[in-house]
């Protein structure tokens, strides 16, 4: 049977890379000043950091269930079964909504809830071409996934704890005191929801944590290092900065392709430009 995969913008996969790699993207609305966008189609990570720095109203959305459909229908004319990887349903009702909505295809859309999201749902992307190549159905392919999904982090460092405390995360107290004493604070994604790590009072500082993170994580919740083990940089607005920090990471794991992606949207909103992420992926058996 033909299998199609679909993924959110939230992957970081934008069209171009879409067709290269031969998945569907559904493109995530983001409201700004009350104006909706949708990430990769009418906006780029440039135009929304130039509204957001500017102190624009934003905010994320999920895609109506019409449109939703509307591609599920599209892609049915082409294919037998569609496995959909949203992001974390930790962090959006689109999952849930997408699940209830996928009972009405009698198994021919397969809504996988492995709970992550930005470069470690991208990975999820990756790890669903290689499986359906291998023979896989769509049913199968979710329940790799899903059973796969923990075996991801990621950890990202915070240049400015003002958009933490505008989304309500950090108390205007909080962020007063940590823009005094230059905190720079770690936070995680591990799953379902990003949460404190870990407080810091550098950049310097900050690196460590995670690179040293990254390492505790690959040897004592994945295993070992091994070439089922991915390592990427994800960064927001900053690029010169996160390639800096690849060759950091690089050092400490030489063996490893190491890319480089923006976080998505949805992450961005909450934390604001200069962030560094390090995350870590293992794929499925």
């Amino acid at each position: 049977m033909s299998v199609a995969i679909l993924t959110d913008s939230n992957s970081g996969i934008v069209e171009e890379e879409a067709q290269k790699i031969g998945v569907s993207v559904v493109p995530m609305p983001c409201i700004i000043d009350g104006v909706t966008y949708f990430e990769g189609v009418n906006l780029t990570h440039e135009k929304f950091f130039e509204m957001l720095k500017a102190d624009a109203d934003v905010s994320t959305s999920m895609p109506s269930i019409a449109s939703l459909t509307q591609i599920w229908d599209d892609l049915l004319k082409k294919y037998d079964e569609i496995v959909y990887i949203p992001m974390s349903s930790g962090l959006s009702s689109s999952c849930e909504n997408a699940k209830t909505f996928a009972k009405e295809y009698n198994g021919k859309v397969q809504v996988v809830d492995n709970k992550r999201i930005s470069v470690t749902q991208k990975q999820s992307v990756y790890d669903a071409i290689d499986l359906v190549k291998k023979g896989y159905n769509a049913e199968k392919t979710k329940e790799i996934l899903e059973a796969n999904g923990p075996e991801s982090s990621i950890y990202i460092m915070v240049d400015t704890l003002k958009y933490l405390k505008k989304g309500g995360r950090v108390t205007a107290a909080g962020a007063a005191i940590g823009t005094l004493l230059h905190i720079k604070p770690v936070l995680q994604i591990q799953g379902d929801k990003l949460d404190a790590f870990q407080k810091v009072m550098s950049i310097k500082q900050a690196k460590a944590v995670m690179i040293n993170a990254a390492k505790r994580d690959i040897a004592n919740r994945f295993g070992g290092d091994s070439d089922d083990i991915v390592v990427s940089i994800a960064y927001t607005y900053d690029l010169e900065t996160a390639k800096e920090f690849k060759k950091e990471v690089q050092a400490v794991f030489p063996k490893k392709d190491i890319y480089i992606d923006p976080l998505s949207l949805s992450v961005s909103c909450h934390i604001g430009p200069g962030a560094l992420a390090i995350a870590i992926s293992k794929r499925p058996i």
